[in-house]
């Protein structure tokens, strides 16, 4: 439940009219996910049968689709956040989305673009980065690269690749 803290806003209780309503409005600015759905009719103290009742019908008028929620968010954390395909799907993991609509979310990321965005995000980091040898940047870049998400060895190609125009 809501725990109360000191000066914290505590949300007002909302009807499952009203929480249908409010979820509907946020809806159609943004995209949403059954999760978050969830999370805020529990935190306005819907019980839990009207809260699955208001998700049965934002999930029926289509304004709730995890898939479309998934390939949303896929697109803006590659593009705009550079994140790798690891970390995209932890993420929608922690989400409860199903496997099935993160592998076809991931599906759109073209090799080429994630292997370019690699290659940008590591070009940054290796200009910033103060070290005392290549080796010591190649180590920094590939931790680097990894808490992003992307995989081990497209990292450790590029590293090693960036690390060699460097010298």
């Amino acid at each position: 439940m809501y725990e109360e803290r000191v000066g914290a806003k505590v949300p007002k209780a909302k009807s499952p009219e009203q929480a249908l309503a409010s979820l509907m409005r946020q809806c159609a600015r943004a995209e949403k996910c059954s999760f978050d759905a969830l999370r805020s009719m529990r935190r306005w103290g819907l019980s839990d049968e009207d809260a699955r009742g208001v998700l049965a019908r934002l999930h029926r008028e289509r304004f709730i689709d995890d898939g479309r929620y998934a390939a949303a968010f896929v697109r803006e954390k590659a593009r705009l956040s550079g994140w790798g395909a690891r970390k995209i799907a932890a993420a929608l993991r922690a989400k409860s989305i199903s496997a099935e609509a993160i592998e076809a979310a991931l599906f759109q990321l073209s090799a080429a673009e994630s292997g370019e965005k690699l290659t940008q995000i590591l070009s940054k980091k290796a200009a910033k980065t103060k070290t005392a040898s290549a080796y010591e940047l190649k180590v920094k870049l590939i931790r680097f690269g990894i808490s992003r998400g992307f995989d081990l060895e497209d990292v450790v190609r590029t590293a090693e690749r960036l690390c060699r125009q460097s010298d």
